[in-house]
């Protein structure tokens, strides 16, 4: 599948919780041609989760029979759940739209292969391990236990910044988000697709 060489694809990463999906809404919010990755993941919804929208949602045996079939870009098992990233949604997007991605380090060495996708790999850390257990618990969406083991791989994840093209502390959600807008105009060469809605 050759990708249109207009339309770029950045991809977001970070320990949980130091704020990429918060900043991914935004790009999209404020650019019509940038479409979120919708990814399929096994894990239960949480209250406020859409299907289709935050994430397809489904069984692991559906999970397993795509891996089987070959149909994602990329997936990963994160916290007993699998996460996947399938060939036919990017496909279509990329054809019209620029693509964030919203996935881990592990995704990111899986999409890195494909040689004919044009990927952005930015990585978002925190300013300090502390920081991100109160971002964390603040969050209030996951359980104690869920808080700790996501604290706990953030170690595991931070060995990972090497694969990135941009690093980027996010001590300060506006101003991260500043600086990957950046980073994406430097990256658009055509800057008329990206459709800036005047704020």
């Amino acid at each position: 599948m050759n990708h249109d060489s207009k339309n770029i694809m950045v991809i977001l990463s970070s320990p949980s919780g130091v704020g990429k999906t918060t900043i991914t809404k935004k790009i999209q919010q404020k650019y019509q041609s940038f479409k979120i990755s919708v990814s399929h993941t096994t894990r239960k919804p949480r209250p406020n989760e859409v299907d289709g929208v935050d994430y397809f949602f489904i069984s692991h045996a559906e999970f397993k029979k795509k891996i089987h079939e070959n149909e994602f870009y990329e997936y990963a098992k994160i916290f007993d759940n699998y996460y996947g990233t399938s060939k036919k949604t990017v496909d279509q997007i990329i054809k019209k739209n620029d693509i964030i991605f919203d996935i881990d380090w592990q995704g990111t060495k899986q999409l890195s292969k494909f040689k004919n996708l044009k990927l952005i790999k930015i990585y978002l850390i925190p300013p300090n391990k502390n920081e991100l257990k109160e971002r964390l618990i603040k969050r209030n969406q996951d359980s104690k236990d869920e808080v700790e083991r996501r604290y706990k791989a953030f170690d595991e994840d931070i060995l990972h910044w090497k694969d990135y093209d941009y690093i980027i502390v996010n001590q300060n959600l506006e101003n991260c988000y500043k600086q990957i807008e950046n980073i994406i105009i430097s990256n658009k060469k055509d800057l008329s697709k990206l459709s800036q809605i005047i704020q």
